[in-house]
């Protein structure tokens, strides 16, 4: 891995790359396909494990986009067609917690849309989307050398190339290149060599499979009136999650026909020995969710694998840096997947390698221009891992879970979207306003996650026979949406982004003031409630959240059925309203 340690005996000619790539997966192949769209005279290699084409319906996490991916693999990359009419579109995400053993899909609290969003997601089917990218980056001059086991690599310190050794087949190679990135996902080459793991305060274990058969919600109940309140789209072509004390459980259709299913559980609150077996995952699901377990027991003989993943989550305390090395994907950093951001951070990760290949093929310095796009991937990173950690516990509540994935929503599309929609991030070190801004997001983001879980164990918030379409509670959110792909000009980014900060203030003291307002009309005086209200109003930062709120709610008023699901409550104000 450096100049020190004795590389490995090779045959052959060397191969000279501007950049090489570890890995063809997802994160791999995309990469190569931007800095070929971006500069068409680079040198690129991919050296990949597997050889194309891999089966579709393919044993790999990451099969639900969100916005940003969505926006990258179709408008960066210029892969619509292929996402129109080779995947599926998504209907959004949706989600059903829990009521009285889960018999019910209809009792139980809903959220999710009821009608298609302005800006397409996509369900992706892994297997198939990496075989039109291999083909696709043979096309546009890519070497993509497959069957490849990577022996060694040389970082080097200096001006000189970095070298790469691996074998094809009986054959040892090597191939010198300027730029080294790692991609080779949970394997993690340069970051085990280079002792750059990070362990995260997360810590959850997930199984799934895939079976070939197209589980729907919609046929779990013959409730009509339940049936038709989603009238704008199929409930199966969301990505449904069936939520749960502790857990969650995914069910994501495939446009080859296959369902994909997964358990993800708190390593404290469900043991991972539970599920780490297809038998035992669907006992496991017979007890938590019964009317998932009987559909896939009823179509046992089409599962067609089956994989677990112990405690996922991970950092990284460095992924660019100005020697020319950088990882992407999950070979740096790994987080959640309940809100699919894995395909948004690699999206991220890729745009700013991209970034700092070109500066530097253009003899630019970026020795300072890799530590802030360092920071700035970190920092997101962050305010991503903190919507995830020790949240799990409160994904039984459905009142609190709502507000939560709402606030997710509203933050998501009003901070990474915004700036990845408009190429932002790149220029982020350029711009001390919107850094500032985004440092402030994540203290917001911080205390409000923090207030959930406080809220939660301040109340028993059950219920049942609820829907939340945030459409429809919230009319600003509509606007975030469509903003995140405005088109605007750096100066009037700026003051929307400036804006989206105010409203996240607003919107979070509107959280606190009416939690309190609630707890105030249902409590009979419970010490703890008393105490716990009494602890939120002397926090400083949550009173400046509820300023802000008082000062914007009068000339910008935000309904709060978000946060009551749609209940009224009585006007009792101690927090201010």
């Amino acid at each position: 891995m450096n100049d020190a340690v004795q590389p490995p005996t090779h045959s052959g000619e060397t191969d000279r790359f501007d950049v090489a790539i570890l890995g063809g997966g997802i994160a791999g192949l995309t990469l190569a396909v931007q800095l070929k769209r971006t500069r068409p005279d680079l040198e690129v290699l991919v050296v990949e494990r597997q050889r194309h084409p891999v089966p579709e319906a393919a044993h790999k996490v990451g099969e639900s986009s969100v916005e940003v991916q969505a926006h990258y693999l179709r408008d960066v990359l210029g892969l619509e067609e292929h996402l129109n009419h080779h995947q599926l579109r998504k209907f959004g995400l949706r989600m059903f917690f829990p009521y009285a053993g889960n018999n019910d899909i209809a009792r139980r609290v809903e959220y999710g849309q009821i009608s298609e969003a302005p800006l397409p997601a996509y369900q992706l089917d892994r297997g198939r989307l990496e075989n039109m990218l291999g083909e696709l980056v043979v096309d546009l001059g890519v070497s993509l050398q497959q069957g490849c086991k990577v022996r060694d690599v040389e970082l080097r310190t200096d001006d000189r190339d970095h070298s790469i050794y691996f074998r094809v087949g009986d054959h040892d190679r090597r191939s010198d290149a300027r730029w080294v990135v790692d991609a080779t996902g949970r394997a993690g080459l340069l970051k085990r060599r280079l002792g750059l793991a990070k362990p995260l305060d997360h810590h959850a274990n997930a199984a799934w499979f895939r079976i070939d058969h197209p589980i729907d919600v919609q046929q779990w109940s013959d409730d009509l009136a339940w049936q038709e309140r989603v009238s704008g789209g199929q409930r199966r072509l969301s990505t449904n999650h069936l939520m749960g004390p502790g857990y969650w459980v995914w069910l994501i259709p495939l446009a080859s026909g296959f369902t994909s299913v997964g358990i993800v559980a708190d390593a404290d609150a469900h043991a991972f020995e539970g599920f780490n077996t297809f038998d035992r995952a669907l006992d496991w699901l017979r007890v938590h969710e019964p009317q998932c377990a009987a559909d896939v027991r009823r179509h046992r003989d089409k599962v067609r694998d089956f994989r677990v993943m112990k405690d996922y989550a991970y950092g990284c305390r460095q992924v660019f840096s100005a020697q020319r090395w950088c990882l992407t994907g999950e070979a740096g950093v790994s987080i959640d997947p309940l809100y699919s951001s894995g395909g948004d951070l690699m999206a991220i990760s890729n745009g700013l390698i991209t970034d700092l290949v070109v500066r530097d093929r253009d003899g630019q310095d970026i020795e300072e221009l890799s530590v802030a796009h360092n920071q700035v991937y970190l920092v997101l990173a962050d305010i991503w891992l903190v919507a995830y950690a020790k949240q799990y516990r409160i994904m039984g509540n459905p009142q609190v879970m709502v507000a939560k994935v709402i606030w997710d929503t509203i933050i998501y599309w009003a901070v990474p979207g915004l700036l990845f929609f408009h190429d932002k991030f790149r220029r982020l070190g350029e711009s001390p306003r919107a850094y500032v801004n985004l440092q402030r997001t994540w203290i917001i983001h911080s205390r409000v996650q923090e207030f959930f879980r406080e809220w939660h164990d301040a109340a028993d918030m059950s219920a049942a026979d609820a829907f939340a379409d945030p459409y429809s509670l919230l009319d600003f959110i509509v606007d975030l949406h469509n903003g995140m792909a405005a088109g605007l000009p750096d100066d009037e980014l700026e003051d929307r982004f400036d804006e989206n900060v105010q409203l996240l203030e607003q919107v979070a003291g509107q959280l606190v003031s009416t939690v309190i307002d609630v707890l105030n009309a249902a409590d009979a005086g419970a010490p703890a409630t008393i105490e716990q209200i009494d602890n939120w109003l002397a926090d400083p930062l949550l009173m400046e959240f509820i300023a802000a709120f008082q000062l914007r709610q009068r000339h910008n008023p935000i309904d709060k059925a978000w946060i009551t699901l749609g209940r009224p409550i009585p006007n009792k104000v101690e927090a201010g309203a």
